[in-house]
């Protein structure tokens, strides 16, 4: 065997090379050490979904007699009958993520009893927007995960919030507590394995869901803490401190989220956390969304905006009394109504439980691509009628595409940016009386023209017409019968007066070039008031997968550089999703 001996320089020369070598390992540990450690201000920006799915596979109700059962009934599937996906809902709001408002548990003033309060007329409507909203400060209490007998709540006593503060800062004004146990990411899954989540628990089959006892919320609410939230299925503790521990926090004003998921994704402080729900009339509790962001300069900014209460409400009121959906425009194709539905009274309280059936689309909501597009692999029967402006389209735009994107699966940051609000007012009056009902259309060139003078929209702006048309009807006088925003639809339909301005397909492609995903209006909807030209627009959002938000207001309220969030429903299978629009700045 032939040997190789090393002379003293090439000994040397050795040496320098493994020193090196280990010079550069030990370097790259640090670098590695230092990316875990990094600030979260120095991490990409990422946004975190902490909503349970709602769907009736799924244990997404309160299973108690007598809770209504969540149920999404389909209207209209893309065919003969109409190009539309339309679905109506029944849900009340102890339904998926949720929040609870203070009169759940706090009577109204006048009622003059020992829970009686000013908070007692703080429905969900009422709560101001900067309250949905803060500092996310991640309370760890997987210690007492099914650390119960069976059908009790471990309990999350005050010491949690003391070693909380001892280890990271003191609560203030503007955080969201969230106590997290990791009880719906471990037991929220579909039937049968769901009856872990809520029903084992109510038989008295397995340890209950650990929740903070009345203490706990006295101890925060001393602090000005304002919103809370839990990965529990409820704020209570099972079998008896629900409502003790319920009018502990919500007698302070407080406002919290239950059922809420995922909540390991969050560092311990720093992150903007959000809950938002549909605006319903005089709610004790709503269904919701609740997410968060992480990471970049945006959390800290949306948080200082909640702590200094700088936030507007882009979204009306949910009620019975006003024209939410849309009247068809013929003679059996209006949407369901939006209806108010009593089911459990509560003398002490003087209130109805109540739920409520609607279309997907009432009020502020999402129009997600599959609204007007077929799913994948699907040939729709179109109507004669209809078949005719798909032909058109296609030689105009190209082909209409096809989505399975239902309101669940879009991303809560699609929904989320910077907003710009374009205002189209002077649109009005410049269609031909004679071919109404029409609608004035909103070209690309309308939009260069705002760039011009405001400089150009960038991706993942959300871009926003401003019409002024909910804002002016329901601005009107009740009528005799105490409804209000009369009109609103059937005013334009009926060819009392023009169209809303809606937006073109040709706007639609341009918007798409700069990377602009979501586009809303203050005007009922995007596609206004004449069927064909509606229909295009729809299929042009769907065919260049963006969304839509509609039926905003007080978007002339809106200042530069304020920030839009919105998140629809999270309802499996869904083909548009009410929700709550604010702005923060």
């Amino acid at each position: 065997m032939q040997k190789f001996i090393l002379s003293p320089n090439a000994v040397s020369r050795s040496f320098r090379l493994v020193a090196v070598l280990w010079i550069s390992i030990f370097n790259l540990v640090l670098f590695e050490a230092a990316l875990g450690t990094d600030p979260i201000s120095n991490q990409p920006t990422r946004f975190y979904d902490h909503s349970l799915l709602i769907s009736s596979d799924y244990p997404c109700t309160w299973p108690t007699h007598p809770f209504p059962k969540f149920q999404i009934v389909p209207q209209n599937s893309i065919g003969p009958n109409g190009p539309y996906n339309i679905d109506t809902l029944y849900l009340d709001g102890n339904t998926g993520t949720q929040l609870d408002t203070p009169p759940h548990s706090v009577a109204r003033p006048e009622l003059k009893r020992e829970k009686s309060g000013p908070f007692g007329l703080a429905y969900s409507d009422k709560i101001e927007p900067w309250q949905f909203g803060g500092e996310a400060c991640v309370v760890d209490t997987r210690d007492l995960l099914d650390k119960a007998p069976f059908g009790v709540s471990p309990l999350v006593t005050p010491d949690y919030l003391e070693k909380f503060e001892k280890e990271y800062r003191p609560f203030r004004f503007g955080d969201v507590v969230l106590f997290r146990s990791d009880y719906s990411d471990k037991y929220y899954k579909a039937f049968p394995e769901g009856n872990r989540y809520i029903n084992d628990v109510v038989d008295r089959k397995a340890p209950g869901y650990p929740d903070p006892n009345p203490e706990t919320m006295e101890w925060l609410g001393k602090k000005g803490v304002l919103a809370l939230g839990t990965d529990s299925a409820s704020m209570g503790p099972m079998p008896d401190l629900a409502e003790p521990t319920h009018y502990a926090g919500l007698k302070y004003g407080m406002i919290w989220t239950e059922g809420a998921t995922g909540l390991n994704a969050l560092p311990a402080t720093d992150a903007f956390y959000c809950f938002l729900g549909p605006k319903h009339e005089g709610g004790p509790y709503s269904n919701g969304r609740a997410f968060s962001i992480v990471g970049g300069d945006l959390p800290a900014k949306l948080i200082d905006a909640c702590r200094n209460k700088r936030a507007i409400d882009l979204s009306p009121t949910l009620t019975p009394k006003k024209p939410l959906t849309h009247p068809g425009h013929r003679t059996g194709e209006h949407r369901q109504v939006y209806l108010k539905i009593d089911f459990l009274y509560s003398d002490y309280l003087d209130m109805w439980h109540h739920g409520h059936s609607m279309d997907s689309m009432a009020g502020t909501h999402l129009v997600p691509p599959s609204f007007a597009l077929p799913a994948p692999g699907k040939r729709p029967q179109y109507s004669p009628e209809v078949r005719g402006w798909l032909s058109e389209y296609e030689k105009k735009y190209g082909p209409r595409g096809e989505s399975d994107l239902t309101t669940e699966k879009v991303p809560i940051d699609w929904t989320c940016g910077n907003v710009r609000v374009i205002d189209v007012r002077r649109l009005s009056g410049t269609t031909d009386r004679g071919a109404w009902p029409l609608s004035p259309q909103i070209t690309s060139q309308w939009i260069k023209d705002y760039e011009s003078q405001n400089g150009e929209l960038k991706p993942n702006d959300v871009v926003l017409f401003q019409t002024g048309v909910v804002d002016r009807y329901l601005a009107l006088p009740a009528d005799k019968n105490g409804d209000l925003g009369v009109g609103l639809w059937s005013d334009a339909l009926s060819r009392k007066v023009e169209g809303w301005p809606a937006l073109s397909p040709e706007a639609i492609f341009y918007l798409h070039s700069k990377g602009i995903r979501c586009v809303g209006t203050d005007a009922p909807d995007l596609g206004g008031v004449h069927p064909k030209d509606a229909l295009m627009t729809y299929w042009a959002l769907g065919s260049k997968e963006m969304v839509g938000v509609e039926f905003l207001c007080q978007l002339d309220k809106v200042p530069n550089g304020a920030y839009f969030l919105f998140a629809a429903l999270k309802i499996q299978n869904c083909h548009g999703g009410p929700g709550r629009a604010i702005v923060l700045y």
